[in-house]
């Protein structure tokens, strides 16, 4: 029971920081949705789907962080593992932000097709991939700060960001 415990403890504190950066980066992300929307008479996400999709995206993120492929430069300069990762989590981005969508027309239609038709015919593209670059940012942002979090330790950067108020050397 300890064991199970303690693995519990480890997932939960591994999944804790891209939760926490894709709730409020998602929330900007709606807040921008809800801007550009208005008076269009079109539905907007509510904070609980917003939620689930963080937390989707987040363990999205972990997972793709356990498979061999992610890390395909540990031995290249930084930029080649923030690059190939935001590539990665921006495809996951798009599928979920796409089926998100599909699930609204689907339920309006009632059958699967005739939702991804409708929501191909209705959607405004240009809606749809303002929110895209919005996420490919805020994906880029995460994957530089995870990357330079996993490059100088967590207590590093810890420091660097909680410490005390006086600078704080950055050395090898």
């Amino acid at each position: 029971m300890n064991k199970l415990f303690a693995k519990l403890k480890k997932e939960f504190y591994s999944l804790l920081p891209p939760t926490i950066f894709f709730f409020v980066a998602l929330h900007i992300v709606t807040l921008a949705r809800v801007l550009m929307l208005q008076g269009t008479g079109v539905e907007v996400d509510t904070s609980i789907a917003v939620t689930i999709a963080a937390l989707i995206l987040a363990k999205a993120v972990h997972i793709a962080d356990l498979l061999p492929f992610v890390n395909l430069y540990p031995h290249k300069p930084l930029v080649y593992n923030i690059a190939w990762k935001t590539i990665i989590y921006t495809l996951v981005a798009l599928i979920i932000h796409y089926i998100e969508r599909l699930i609204d027309f689907w339920r309006e239609t009632g059958e699967f097709v005739a939702g991804n038709q409708k929501l191909l015919a209705g959607i405004v593209w240009s809606h749809f991939w303002a929110i895209q670059i919005f996420l490919v940012v805020l994906i880029f942002m995460y994957c530089t700060i995870h990357e330079f979090v996993h490059v100088i330790g967590k207590d590093r950067a810890r420091q660097i960001f909680f410490g005390s108020p006086q600078r704080v050397a950055i050395s090898g």
